[in-house]
Order: structure tokens, then sequence, then C-alpha cells
């Protein structure tokens, strides 16, 4: 089970670069939980299966050009671990940010756990700080 645990991870992290959420339907609980640690918005959440498909909308409101490509997956009975690289221009207001029009590329791991063939629950740790400090928002003087 656990390599077509990746497949469908792995497509499931590639909607953030098209967007195409709709197509998640198929593969995730409508229990859904996404923990985001950090959030892009502030300190550590738990969002909804709505929420997390709100944020991918905003983001997709604020970014453009966005390429998310799997660098690396590790699985194990119902989980699946996979370090990811995105890269996105920033070309409109995301969290309050307005538009850079900088392209800002971060890494980041995502760690799905699956039950009754569906994914039920991710926790999402990535490079926050680095996403800020190349759109130009934190460690300037």
């Amino acid at each position: 089970m656990s390599a077509n645990h990746k497949s469908t991870s792995k497509h499931l992290l590639e909607l953030w670069g098209d967007n195409a959420l709709h197509k998640s339907d198929d593969y995730l609980s409508a229990d859904y939980v996404n923990h985001q640690m950090p959030d892009a918005a502030a300190g550590v959440s738990t969002k909804s299966l709505a929420e997390w498909r709100s944020l991918i909308a905003d983001f997709h409101t604020g970014f453009s050009d966005v390429k998310m490509e799997v660098l690396l997956q590790v699985a194990e009975g119902d989980y699946v671990c996979s370090r990811w690289r995105m890269t996105a221009k920033h070309t409109g207001t995301f969290n309050e940010l307005a538009a850079t029009g900088k392209t800002t590329s971060w890494t980041g791991v995502h760690t799905d756990r699956y039950e009754g063939g569906k994914l039920v629950e991710s926790w999402v740790d990535w490079d926050k700080y680095g996403f800020l400090e190349q759109l130009g928002m934190v460690g300037e003087s």
C-alpha cells in the first residue's frame, strides 16, 4: 500500500502547482486535518479540509508561476514523508503581503498519514524565514 500512498502524496503536493483542488476529492478524507508548522500567517495552525483548500486558493491569488517539485519520498506503513521545493512569483496580495514581483523558492517536509485508503492528516514543516527573506519581508535593516 505504501507505493500507492507515495504516488497519492506526490500528486496532492503537485496540486499546489496548478491549484486543481477539485482533483483532491478522491484522495482526501472529509475529516482531513493539515498541521502547518509554521503557518503562512503566523504561529502553528491546524486546518480543516475547507481551511486547507482556502489556503491553497489564497496562495494562488498571491502567487503565479508556481512549481512544486518533490525531491524525496519515504514511506512506511500508512505514513509518507515527502521533502519538496516550491518556487513561485509573488504577483498579488497574500496574507496582507502586497505583491513584490519577486520569485521565491523554499523547501519543506510534508508527512502524511493514511487511513482506509484516504489521506486523513498531514504535518507540514517549511522554511518560512527563507520564503519571507527572499520576498524582502525579513532580514532587512
